[in-house]
């Protein structure tokens, strides 16, 4: 397993990272396997362990917390988020600095924790004021109660140019991370948000690097989707929406170059997000033991030149740029 840094901070993740989003939790099996992956993802150098309040209702954090309870706090980094509901009032939502500070507490209850390593505002919050939302996490830093913070794609460019002014003009502590949706077939962060995080030293931990799982090239056009797949049973269609001829086409053409490089399109998928130097860690979510290690073999993978290029052509993504004149 390859180490990065995160940002500019002296922080180093796994370039692999293990999502509890998808964490099945509605069963004694279903627990068994997903504490399985948290091990062996550990076992084989994973120290990068991403979850949320609003995952499962906070179970996934108390599940998370209770499996990791058995290694050293040193040796792995956990990352927690803020912003969802987490009850019936009208104060626990959003960014203010009281739904902040009472969220972080409940995660570090959760997870059994004294500090949480990465902490993201989950979504923008417009009802907050910037000032409070920043004042208030670089607090919990000087706290000891976090030890980074950052943000979600949702912040967008100019806000994020706004944070960086709100932290310069009151010495904040800054902000180290951005979490977006990144893979082959969303490349919005390369518009103009990836540019803004290396102009800051701001690490990108992408999530969704699969495109749902479409980028795993278990998909095939013209033939029934395979038994058990998100497609046949996820309640908001976010994959099947993506199962268009056109992606399917692309992402056959990308599997032949993964053939040939000897990986499978996962990896390679997985490695190319990686080529970026400003991505710290890729968010992966595993279902089973398998799935796992299929991911971790993209650690380390260097892509050729003219295998790049060649998943360029057949991306067909062209970066927005506003030319005058």
């Amino acid at each position: 397993m390859n180490y990065r840094n995160v940002g500019n901070s002296g922080l180093k993740v796994s370039e692999i990272a293990v999502g509890s989003w998808m964490t099945d939790l509605s069963g004694t099996d279903q627990e068994k396997t997903a504490e399985e992956v948290i091990r062996t993802a550990y076992d084989r150098g994973v120290n990068f362990f991403d979850c949320a309040d609003a995952y499962s209702g906070g179970a996934a954090e108390r599940f998370l917390g209770k499996v990791l309870a058995d290694y050293p706090r040193s040796s792995y980094v956990v990352s927690s988020k803020v912003f969802f509901p987490t009850g019936n009032s009208v104060n626990e939502r959003g960014l203010s600095r009281k739904h902040i500070f009472e969220n972080a507490e409940r995660s570090l209850k959760n997870m059994n924790l004294d500090y949480i390593d990465l902490y993201y505002c989950h979504r923008f919050d417009p009802s907050t004021p910037m000032e409070e939302t920043l004042r208030a996490l670089s607090d919990l830093v000087a706290q000891g109660k976090i030890l980074y913070y950052g943000v979600s794609e949702e912040w967008g460019g100019a806000r994020l140019e706004q944070a960086q002014r709100i932290i310069e003009r009151y010495n904040l502590y800054p902000m180290t991370v951005l979490q977006p949706q990144y893979n082959m077939m969303d490349r919005y962060i390369e518009h103009e948000i990836m540019g803004i995080c290396e102009k800051y030293g701001i690490g990108i931990t992408p999530f969704s690097p699969l495109a749902q799982g479409l980028l795993t090239g278990k998909y095939k056009k013209g033939q029934p989707y395979p038994a058990g797949s998100r497609a046949t049973h996820q309640a908001d269609r976010q994959v099947n929406n993506l199962l268009t001829d056109e992606n399917l086409d692309k992402v056959e053409a990308m599997s032949k170059i993964a053939e040939g490089l000897g990986v499978s399109m996962s990896v390679l998928a997985l490695a190319w997000i990686l080529r970026k130097g400003i991505v710290s860690s890729v968010i992966t979510g595993a279902s089973r033991v398998s799935q796992l290690e299929s991911n971790l073999a993209a650690s380390g993978l260097v892509i050729p030149a003219d295998a790049l290029a060649e998943i360029e052509k057949i991306l067909g993504f062209t970066p927005f740029e506003r030319h005058v004149g």
